[in-house]
């Protein structure tokens, strides 16, 4: 292990106690917080998308302060720097407003546009895939997988705020598998030594 840099395995048996517990703690309060996010983003998923907006609406505010005092109050910016920087700050306390004002309709909104966005490349990419399915030399699974795409893109497509909604939910299905995984090794890390 010593004469590996870089290597980005864990093991409880190069480590002392005391770092087994801090590793233990880590992992299971990081798989108690999945859990927990991804429990409110399943059985709640409006109310979190809510919360979520909420958040990120207050971000962009403080972020938008953060940027006018760096325009307004930092030495040795040139003008151009100056002007971008309350650019960037208007930008986000504006969009930050907008957010906090009406959560839900942003949630919406956002859904909407990613939604569309994610149709319109599955259906292009599927008809890449079928357009260059003669250069490939599984031309059947290459059309296969064109024709699922566009499907998948259409439908997307045409129902863009129930297939957020559906990812939404399968995200937060996710966090509570990962959450209960990273419990399991929090237990099981550094048995054996």
């Amino acid at each position: 292990m010593a004469n590996q840099p870089f290597s980005f395995t864990l093991d409880g048996r190069d480590i002392g106690k005391t770092m087994i517990n801090r590793v233990r703690l880590g992992l299971g309060v990081s798989g108690l917080a999945a859990l927990i996010i991804g429990a409110l983003i399943t059985f709640w998923p409006t109310d979190s998308a809510e919360v979520l907006a909420l958040l990120l609406g207050i971000y962009w505010i403080v972020a938008g302060v953060g940027y006018f005092l760096v325009g307004i109050l930092t030495k040795g910016l040139d003008g151009w720097s100056r002007v971008l920087d309350i650019l960037m700050a208007i930008i986000f306390v504006i969009g930050g407003i907008v957010v906090v004002s009406s959560p839900i309709s942003s949630v919406v909104t956002l859904a909407l546009v990613l939604g569309i966005m994610l149709g319109v490349l599955w259906l292009f990419e599927g008809i890449l895939a079928i357009v260059q399915s003669g250069d490939v030399p599984s031309r059947g699974w290459a059309i296969f997988f064109g024709i699922v795409s566009i499907l998948a893109g259409l439908c997307v497509m045409f129902a863009p705020i129930w297939s957020a909604a559906a990812l939404f939910w399968i995200a937060g299905i996710g966090l509570m598998v990962l959450g209960i995984v990273q419990i399991v090794r929090a237990f099981l890390f550094g048995r054996g030594n």
